[in-house]
């Protein structure tokens, strides 16, 4: 079964690994098999779902809330997001003002069919409204009921700081943050961990397989598997391209010998390296069939030893990304047209 964590400084607890419908649902994955895989999950002991309102425009949504009908509603953990363009894409139809802020977490609620959200995330941080806005609205649909805990995604250290301390003053728990982390992808080393560990805020990281480059799928000199997330934009081919490169795959491939002195399969080592951050509280996974969710959740509980940590730095030593002059920001200067 699948091991929980606190999220945050409060008394919340996440499983270590949660199901997130980012690329599957309603777009590279027919509802029929989604459901399956969303139901496998809880079979297998993950009881966190993270979604947003943007994924498929809003039918990933209702796709995990027809998965979780008739779930008892204290036995799961439900996050969303908003601040991408929805809907009709209107000019309030994006961002983190009041008003979209209420429309938002009302059409969310919608779709997902409950009356609450467990944690409501701030996608992105939105340098066009005031900060003071954006968390009186939060504050004000948490006393509302509509959501139990407030986070965050891909913020910086600094805008972390100033949200949190917002959210203190107005009597709300700013718990997370949702950054992009894996063995190949270190960025929130240099600040965002650091900050969040003194804040009391815990990370819910996407990506700890690095978009499956540290599956070991994908080979150098090699043509791409067909059907793989690399050759299919829906399913996130645009992420997946920085790791696209002989060098990047070469490294990954020193992985397996790791792996398998670990007694773990690649994609159990990715996701146990994310976890032995403390500052995780959980991994993101996904899943286009139930099967492969069976792999991905013996990755919880395992402590991978000194040797291991050491051997997985060396093998991908060079490659991976850092950020060693701390300036680290992926929030967009201005919202997308």
């Amino acid at each position: 079964m699948v091991n929980y964590r606190y999220l945050g400084n409060s008394g919340f607890k996440v499983s270590e690994i949660t199901y997130g419908n980012w690329i599957t649902h309603a777009s590279q994955v027919e509802n029929e098999a989604a459901i399956a895989t969303v139901h496998k999950a809880l079979d297998l002991g993950i009881t966190s779902f993270d979604t947003a309102d943007a994924y498929a425009n809003t039918a990933a949504e209702e796709v995990l809330g027809e998965a979780l009908k008739g779930q008892p509603r204290e036995s799961v953990e439900i996050f969303t997001k908003l601040y991408w363009p929805i809907g009709r894409k209107g000019p309030n139809d994006m961002g983190l003002s009041r008003k979209h802020i209420f429309d938002g977490i009302h059409g969310s609620l919608k779709r997902l069919g409950v009356d609450y959200v467990d944690l409501y995330q701030a996608h992105r941080y939105d340098y066009e409204t005031p900060l003071e806005e954006t968390m009186q609205a939060f504050a004000d649909i948490v006393r509302q009921g509509k959501a139990l805990y407030i986070g965050v995604s891909e913020w910086t250290a600094e805008q972390l700081r100033e949200g949190h301390a917002l959210a203190k003053d107005l009597g709300v728990q700013l718990v997370s943050n949702q950054p992009q982390y894996s063995a190949l992808w270190r960025v929130i080393e240099g600040k965002v961990i650091p900050a969040s560990e003194e804040l009391g805020i815990s990370q819910i990281v996407w990506s700890p397989m690095a978009q499956g480059v540290l599956s070991g799928k994908y080979l150098p000199g090699q043509p791409l598997p067909e059907g793989s997330r690399a050759t299919d934009d829906k399913s996130g081919a645009t992420f997946i391209k920085r790791f696209m490169n002989d060098e990047v795959l070469t490294a990954v491939q020193k992985l397996k010998p790791v792996a398998e002195q670990a007694g773990l399969s690649m994609p159990q080592l990715a996701i146990a390296w994310v976890l032995q951050n403390p500052n995780v509280a959980a991994a993101l996974v996904g899943a286009s069939r139930p099967q492969q969710l069976e792999d991905t959740v013996k990755a919880s509980g395992v402590t991978l030893d000194a040797d291991t940590m050491t051997a997985i730095d060396d093998a991908l030593s060079g490659v991976a990304e850092t950020d060693p002059e701390n300036t680290y920001e992926v929030s967009p200067k201005s919202r997308p047209a």
